[in-house]
């Protein structure tokens, strides 16, 4: 406690020149320790040290001191040490500066460190060892390893003292760098015989307070016979030597002399300052060469002192000393440090605003030094050199943060040496903004367009307006100007979105009422004050074919008739009237062309299609209906079209007493045209109604047949033969299916000619009746052909030859009957299968169509295509018998064929259905046109 009340008591306070504020302190003392009141030395209030952000800018050295802005004072912030900082150097201090902004400002600031005894003198070794021959002589020197003290002045070394002084007393050598050179003098000859070994005590001390001392052992060896010490050729030695030189340079050479021979005249040498730094970077051989064992810089040691001594094989020696100048080379770039920086400025800051402050160091000497700083061009900062290698960035010319809202600022610093070397940092700059700039559209006006009857809320187009300025000053609201289109205000047409700029229309638009109307939109920015401009919007409204064409001429009266007159005598090209029509629309919408619809004889009239007049095409004869409807349908170009349809009557006659009574229907014309719509729906409804009752009854058909066929094959009756499904059987009075259809066309004079028709023969029904024997019966129906009243023909029984023999019924494969077997009196040998069955009914009725198509009037045939699985033996040859629709005869293959075919029907005729028991009756004679087709078909 007593020392630091000592160390606060020799606080020097040296006054402050000109700014700069110097302190003087000793070393060592305790952190937090007070270093003196700086507001008090500036003259500086402690609100502006605490308002300015007062702090210490030291660079790149240790801050050792501290700035309290609450108390204004400096304080020790780390303990210091006067010979770790400084070593030699007197005096010593430390260099720093205070900073304040707000504005800127720099105060130089020097704090000296005064020595304290902290350190006491100190040899490298502990002990050094002599070899002196005896016959050394009074006054031989012997150089001693001088020790360290650190610390300067009084607090340094100061004097040695050698115990006991017998034969050796001590020489001190004053240098010329502050040392002293220590020598110990042989003052009374040394006799071996005596003594051989001597022990000295060196002691080194210092003059401080408390005074401190350091020692070394020195043990002495008595050698014989070796009577000349070697001898330098100079006391002193200088040399020079270029920093960053490479290591094995050679530095310098030396050499001494030893009057000796042999090997008592052998020298070698030895540096002798080994606990300095200079031991690491040097070594000398046995040559007397210097060698660079280390890097040197010029910056940390600007010149190098050297003792060094030659010894001899007898322990004598000689000392002398080296001087090395050390040579600076331009090896270090400028230094750039940033004491203070603006991180951004507004655009209309003032001319010469300081936006940094730096410094800059070169730690080379001279040219190698000297420093000159630029920044980068076309940029509107500049920079100035204020003191003491410091700079301040200024701007230079008016900003706009519009032009160019971020600066980088290179500065770059170059120093004077060759080659000359340099340093670069870069600061960035942002320019904040100012509202000084009004939006602007991208367009001096707009023009847009809409289709009318648009949907209310439709949005137009986008009016755009950009503001080059930045954030809430950028941005832009779009209002709607007050105004009138023909005395109504423009709101209630259009509206415009405050954010995005899209004009909407509030009501539907009818292009027929209003084709266009003007308005204003005013963009106003968020600054403040708010800046705006406006533009002119002009809205044009499309037309849209929304209106159909309405018929001017001929009016349409809804009780009279009108009609044009033509006489019969009009030639080709003939006007008869114009439809006039106009379409209230505009552009193509209001194109109108004129088509005929309808027409009672379109070969006689034409409608022109741009100019609607009606005219004869051909000459008007007698034939011409006096009465001639015409309907014109009238169509506009729109997209989609729109058209009306007018009636024009005409009256083809030469005067108006004929025409009078061919149009007294006309009015029903109208009625009928009315109700058409209810006749079409209602006719729709009743084929649907009939097209669905028609699939019951077919389905309901198809169930029964199925049934039945299940009946017959499962019972124990006699099986009924098997026919083809699409022939008559044998008992019918017709040859022809029931269901052929006849397509009759008949020309225009067909009244006054007779054409008849003849309906189905009969409906045939299979009966199964358990008394008979296995015959079929045939029922015929009540009412057949022969029982209508106004039917011209008469069916004549089949012949016999229509009957099929046991041989040509449908049966399965092999099995046929003799001609003994008679029709219809028992089964087949084999069933048929209900799967054989439905094949020979589907490939008979398949061969049936294609006969009918194939053939011509009056004949059928069959072809000889089936499915494979079904081949003609399942089916008999239906091409040995063609039956002639509403003849008798039957057309055989062959003349035998046919006779024998005759023969067995005659044999096994079933009786007629009157009197199924009685005999057949005779054969029915052919008539001349059977006959005549049986030759025919012998030709061919």
């Amino acid at each position: 406690m007593k020392r630091q009340v000592l160390l606060l008591i020799s606080i020097l306070y040296l006054g402050s020149v000109n700014g700069q504020v110097s302190y003087s302190i000793p070393e060592e003392m305790a952190k937090g320790s007070l270093v003196g009141n700086i507001a008090q030395d500036l003259g500086l209030d402690v609100k502006r040290l605490k308002s300015g952000k007062a702090r210490i800018y030291t660079g790149d050295s240790v801050q050792y001191i501290e700035l309290n802005r609450e108390r204004g004072v400096l304080l020790i912030r780390e303990k210091i040490d006067r010979e770790a900082l400084c070593r030699q150097t007197t005096p010593c201090a430390l260099h720093f500066q205070i900073t304040l902004e707000n504005p800127l400002e720099l105060f130089p600031v020097t704090v000296e460190i005064t020595d304290i005894n902290d350190n006491a003198p100190v040899f490298q070794k502990e002990e050094r060892r002599f070899e002196i021959s005896e016959s050394a002589v009074v006054g031989s020197k012997f150089m001693l390893e001088k020790a360290i003290d650190p610390d300067i002045g009084l607090n340094g070394l100061q004097r040695y003292t050698l115990k006991p002084s017998d034969n050796f007393v001590l020489k001190l050598h004053a240098q010329s760098d502050g040392s002293k050179k220590v020598e110990m003098i042989l003052q009374k000859p040394l006799d071996r015989e005596k003594q051989e070994h001597i022990s000295l005590v060196l002691t080194a001390e210092d003059g401080g307070e408390p005074q401190m001392t350091g020692t070394m052992q020195i043990h002495v060896t008595v050698l014989d016979v070796n009577d000349n010490a070697p001898i330098f050729s100079k006391p002193v030695y200088k040399a020079s030597i270029t920093e960053n030189s490479v290591i094995g340079t050679l530095v310098t050479k030396v050499s001494a002399s030893d009057a000796d021979k042999g090997s008592n005249g052998e020298v070698t040498y030895v540096i002798g300052n080994s606990m300095d730094t200079v031991s690491p970077l040097f070594h000398i051989n046995g040559e007397g060469d210097v060698i660079l064992d280390g890097s040197i810089d010029y910056e940390k040691q600007k010149t190098y002192h050297i003792d060094i001594e030659a010894i001899d094989l007898g322990g004598l020696s000689d000392s002398s000393k080296i001087v090395i100048d050390v040579i600076d080379v331009n090896d270090n770039s400028p230094v750039i440090n940033m004491i203070s920086t603006s991180g951004s400025v507004p655009e209309d800051s003032a001319h010469k605003t300081v936006i940094a402050l730096m410094s800059v160091n070169d730690p080379d000497s001279e040219t190698n030094g000297k420093v000159n700083c630029v920044i980068n061009e076309n940029i509107p900062f500049e920079i100035k050199f204020t003191s003491n290698n410091f700079y301040s960035i200024v701007t230079d010319s008016d900003l706009d943060r519009e032009r160019s809202s971020e600066y980088n600022i290179t500065v770059t610093c170059s120093d004077e040496g060759v080659p000359s070397l340099s340093s670069s940092v870069t600061l960035t700059l942002q320019i904040s903004d100012v509202n000084d700039n009004a939006p602007v559209f991208e367009r001096s006006s707009y023009e847009a367009y809409i289709v009318e009857n648009n949907t209310p809320g439709l949005s137009i187009f986008t009016v755009k307006a950009r503001d080059a300025d930045w954030n809430q000053n950028a941005r832009v609201s779009y209002i709607l100007e007050d105004s009138s289109v023909n005395g109504v205000p423009v709101s209630s047409y259009v509206s415009v979105s405050a954010d995005s700029g899209v004009i909407h229309a509030v009501r539907s638009f009818d292009y027929e009422q209003i084709k266009d109307f003007h308005f204003r939109v005013k963009a106003q920015d968020g600054g403040s004050p708010p800046l705006s401009s406006n533009v002119s919007v002009k809205i044009l409204i499309q037309d849209q074919n929304d209106n159909p064409p309405q018929v001017l001429y001929p009016v349409q009266t809804g009780g009279s008739v009108v009609a044009e007159m033509v006489p019969r005598s009009a030639d080709v090209g003939y006007l008869v009237t114009k439809v006039v029509a106009v379409d209230v629309d505009s552009g193509q919408n209001a194109w109108l062309s004129y088509k005929l619809q309808k027409a009672t004889d379109r070969a006689l009239f034409e409608v022109g299609l741009q100019n609607g007049e009606i005219r004869t095409i051909r000459q008007v004869t007698d034939k011409d209906a006096v009465k001639q409807r015409l309907s014109v349908i009238v169509e506009d170009n729109g997209q989609p079209s729109r058209s009306a349809t007018v009636i024009v009557n005409v009256a083809v006659a030469d005067s108006f007493p004929e025409v009078l009574s061919e149009f007294t229907d006309f009015p029903h014309d109208k009625e009928y045209n009315d109700n058409l719509t209810f006749y079409l729906v209602l006719a729709l409804a009743v084929v649907s109604f009939l097209f669905i009752t028609c699939l019951v009854v077919i389905i309901s058909v198809k169930i029964y047949r199925w049934r039945q066929s299940r009946i017959l094959y499962h019972s124990s009756l006699p099986v009924i033969p098997y026919y083809p499904p699409r022939y008559s059987d044998t008992l019918g009075t017709g040859t022809l299916q029931h269901v052929y259809n006849y397509e009759v066309c008949r020309t225009t004079d067909s009244r006054k000619s007779d054409c008849k028709f003849g309906r189905a023969g009969s409906q045939n029904v299979l009966i199964m009746d358990p008394s008979s024997t296995g015959t079929m019966q045939r029922i015929q129906s009540d009412k057949s052909i022969l029982d209508e009243p106004d039917s011209p023909l008469e069916q004549k029984p089949p012949n016999n030859d229509w009957r099929f023999t046991q041989g040509q019924r449908p049966g399965p494969s092999g099995a046929t009957g003799g001609p003994e077997v008679a029709m219809g009196t028992g089964p087949w040998p084999q069933p048929p299968t209900e799967a054989e069955q439905l094949q020979a009914l589907m490939a008979a009725a398949n061969e049936v169509s294609e006969a009918t198509a194939t053939l011509g009037p009056g004949t059928m045939g069959l072809s000889t295509r089936y499915s494979p699985q079904f081949t003609l033996q399942h089916v008999p040859d239906y091409r040995q018998n063609v039956y002639i629709p509403g003849s008798t005869a039957t057309l055989t293959s062959n003349p035998q064929q046919q006779q024998a075919t005759a023969q067995q029907a005659s044999q096994q005729a079933l009786p007629p259905p009157q009197a199924s028991a009685q005999p057949e009756p005779p054969k029915a004679a052919q008539t001349p046109a059977s006959k005549k087709k049986s030759t025919k078909k012998e030709k061919k």
